[in-house]
């Protein structure tokens, strides 16, 4: 029997309700749990010099890519989104910081064979005015930057992010009109097809609606390359920030294609429709608001479609 601070006795082999001490050789002690380390200190184990120092020499190396790149975004109606990739990108690789930390980080000198491939392939694209590639090895580049500083576990963990890096990059030129030309004939299809359900006489000639009032031409602008792109954007952005399930990104980007392609049609065929009632509305300012608006059902219908699929899902579980 021992005797504790108020002098009862306790068996030996049982605790006190007292406090939660150890009773040992008459002597008091206390167990006193480590205390957790905050993830804020965790993350300090990372070597920010060193990631700042290779990260500033990449962006120095490549900065006349980036910067007519970035020109281009401010410039290029259809890259509008462009400023937004690498923030969005940014905002993803810092949440994932601590399972950066939680991963032993092993070097691998593989990715600075991968850093001079990179370098290698801009120096041949620049000479060679090949836009698209050059920018591409930028992204090539930061990814055997990642490998070398921590490994494949790190490309690993950071591997969205960086895919998603190539949606700043403007698609080639060749795939562009290619792209554009496909966009612009569906997008005279479906106006024709709506225009005549609606019971408005129409006529297709080729990328040309001939209606009673006026003759609407379907120009590059209007092909729903630019509406494409940014949706396709914004379906990574909703299906991560939104849905951390990894599918519903691949199904997301796949809905985005028809929905896209049919709200440009729809714009097309509400243009046809506003032109019977006044021609003006079919130009200028209104033809300009009126394309705001589409795009608004657009992200609508995207937005839509993720909660449909995500009740399916869950009903599937269920079932």
């Amino acid at each position: 029997m021992l005797e504790n601070s108020n002098g009862a006795s306790v068996p030996i082999g049982t605790t006190s309700s007292v406090d939660s001490s150890h009773q040992v050789a008459g002597l008091r002690t206390k167990t006193v749990d480590p205390a957790p380390i905050a993830p804020e200190a965790a993350a300090g184990q990372i070597s920010w010099p060193l990631v700042a120092w290779f990260g500033g020499l990449l962006i120095l190396c490549y900065w006349p890519i980036l910067y007519h790149m970035g020109h281009q975004w401010a410039t290029d109606e259809n890259m509008g989104h462009g400023f937004f990739v690498p923030i969005m990108a940014g905002v993803i690789a810092w949440q994932r910081r601590y399972e950066l930390v939680a991963e032993p980080r092993q070097p691998n000198f593989l990715g600075l064979l991968v850093v001079v491939f990179g370098g290698l392939l801009s120096v041949a694209a620049t000479l060679g005015t090949e836009l698209f590639t050059a920018r591409v090895s930028f992204v090539i580049a930061l990814f055997g930057t990642v490998l070398y500083l921590g490994g494949t576990r790190w490309i690993k963990i950071l591997l969205f992010p960086l895919l998603l890096l190539l949606l700043m990059i403007p698609i080639p030129a060749i795939v562009y009109s290619a792209l554009t030309m496909k966009l612009q004939t569906l997008a005279s299809e479906l106006g024709e097809l709506m225009i005549s359900a609606m019971g408005i006489p129409v006529l297709r000639e080729g990328n040309t609606l001939k209606l009673p009032s006026q003759t609407l031409d379907i120009a590059e602008a209007c092909s729903g390359i630019r509406s494409l792109m940014t949706l396709l954007f914004l379906s990574l952005f909703i299906s991560y920030f939104m849905d951390k399930k990894v599918w519903m990104r691949w199904a997301l980007l796949i809905a985005t294609v028809p929905i896209a392609i049919g709200a440009n049609g729809v714009r097309v065929a509400t243009t046809g429709l506003l032109s019977e009632i006044d021609t003006k509305l079919a130009t200028g300012v209104y033809h300009e608001v009126e394309g705001y608006i589409v795009y608004i059902v657009a992200l609508l219908a995207l937005l839509a479609v993720h909660r449909l699929i995500n009740v399916v899902a869950r009903k599937w579980g269920k079932a």
